[in-house]
């Protein structure tokens, strides 16, 4: 028989949300909250359409709103600055007669200036000339920037911190690379980690540095309505010059919509970062796996429920999980929303409100790895000692001052010495360099190497990124 669920499973809180977003994770998307929330969006299109008005009315050519006083221009900006849950309760009752969330805030507006006899006379120059989607990627737009500079990025930058931190500690410590998971050439752990700080920082200029445009055109981009009813005022000039002043960038050229492209970008761009950091995520993981760091114990956790003695790398591991969600949406929101039949379809609209989602899923990850990057520390010794079994990394230096010297195949013949050979020592390693025909003291420079010698500029070049420096 099945149990009837409890009737409090139709409250909200975090036992019982549907996403573990506002659920399990709630406190670690904070930020995201009055942002990508219904109250966020709300609000978000009350700015814009107030904001609009105000520009309205120091329009000189629109002689019917006379210039606002200082005290009803405060009045709107109040609407804006104090807006509340209740406000926005308010709007949502509304929308259940329009049936028309944006048409529902403009109405909360006019309802709220009805005692303000200054405003009310102008009260049908709210939403003038402006089609839904005017108001909604003015409000979309607005979020993307505020989610993008005021939540992601804080966060992303205390990343990279964290991971220069560690890859201070390690920047001359040796450690034997693996490339197809084999022994190969020396590096330094902080000289790999850095490269890693490079492409996080690389991503996080192309996320920074693209364009989130906007457009206030009217039903099908072409200022219909505006230029009937006002034909001398240069409406796409003032058009452009409203949304700079919002802080976004002015899009001439659209249908009904404003086409996306810039949340396409934005998604394309957060997916590369997201990417770079899947792979460290790997790599640390694969690294504690081998004992090349430990990690921090934290006496009252629980690595496994019948295996005691386990410290997981649970941070990396949740990492990763919610980088794959993120990504996921990510990608769909950016081939999704530049596409739209014709003038318009409303496909867009359902996709867009899972901007937020996508970014809860970048954030939640991001804390994950800060997280785990501070119980991190390097196990220079796990990592000596692979280095000391591991002499046949050498026959690359040795082969390649066989080759500067033109001794015979100097290639097959280390070949022959150290492929799928167990056991190359440094004493058979000697007897081999020994019997080279080469000079004396380029026999005696190969002699002194050792593996954990053996780094190349990895130290200085890792040093030389941190410090700014290319030299």
């Amino acid at each position: 028989m099945t149990r009837n669920p409890d009737k409090t499973a139709a409250t909200l809180n975090e036992l019982t949300a549907l996403s573990p977003l506002d659920g399990r994770y709630r406190a670690k998307t904070t930020e995201l909250h009055p942002i990508f929330s219904e109250f966020g969006l709300i609000r978000y299109r009350v700015l814009v359409e107030v904001k609009w008005l105000q520009c309205l009315a120091v329009t000189p050519k629109i002689i019917e709103i006379p210039d606002f006083t200082r005290e009803s221009t405060k009045f709107l900006d109040e609407i804006v600055e104090h807006f509340s849950i209740a406000d926005a309760e308010r709007v949502k009752s509304i929308e259940r007669t329009t049936n028309h969330d944006v048409k529902a805030v403009e109405y909360f507006i006019k309802e709220t200036i009805q005692d303000h006899a200054e405003i009310k006379q102008v009260e049908e120059f709210i939403h003038f000339a402006c089609t839904s989607e005017d108001i909604n990627n003015l409000s979309y737009a607005l979020m993307l920037k505020a989610g993008r500079d005021e939540a992601l990025n804080p966060v992303i930058s205390k990343l990279i911190d964290s991971l220069t931190d560690l890859t201070k500690q390690g920047i001359d410590t040796p450690m034997l690379a693996r490339t197809h998971g084999q022994s190969a050439t020396p590096t330094t752990i902080g000289k790999e980690l850095a490269n890693v700080i490079y492409r996080l920082e690389q991503a996080k200029n192309h996320l920074d540095e693209t364009k989130i445009t906007a457009k206030i055109n009217g039903a099908v981009g072409n200022f219909n309505a505006h230029t009937t009813a006002y034909p001398d005022i240069d409406w796409p000039n003032l058009a452009q010059d409203f949304v700079e002043s919002l802080g976004l960038d002015y899009h001439p050229m659209t249908t009904q919509i404003e086409p996306h492209d810039h949340i396409a970008e934005v998604c394309h761009a957060l997916m590369r970062l997201n990417t770079v950091l899947v792979d460290l995520c790997r790599d640390l993981w694969s690294y504690i796996s081998i004992g090349y760091f430990n990690q921090q114990m934290v006496a009252t956790e629980t690595g496994s429920s019948t295996m005691p003695h386990k410290v997981n790398p649970i941070d990396f591991e949740n990492a990763e999980g919610n980088l794959g969600i993120a990504n996921a949406l990510l990608a769909h929101l950016a081939e999704k929303l530049p596409i739209s039949r014709w003038q318009r379809d409303l496909s867009d609209s359902t996709a867009m409100r899972n901007l937020g989602v996508a970014l809860g899923h970048c954030l939640i990850a991001y804390r994950s790895a800060i997280k785990g990057l501070g119980k991190l520390e390097i196990d220079a010794n796990r990592m000596q000692e692979d280095l000391d079994n591991s002499w046949e990394v050498l026959a690359e230096a040795v082969q390649t001052v066989m080759r500067r010297y033109k001794v015979p195949e100097p290639y097959e013949k280390l070949k022959v010495l150290t492929r799928g050979q167990q056991g190359i020592t440094q004493a058979s390693l000697k007897t081999f360099i020994d019997d080279l025909a080469i000079p004396d003291d380029a026999k005696q420079r190969l002699l002194a190497l050792t593996p954990a010698s053996y780094t190349g500029n990895a130290a200085r070049a890792a040093a030389n990124f941190l410090s700014g420096s290319s030299s």
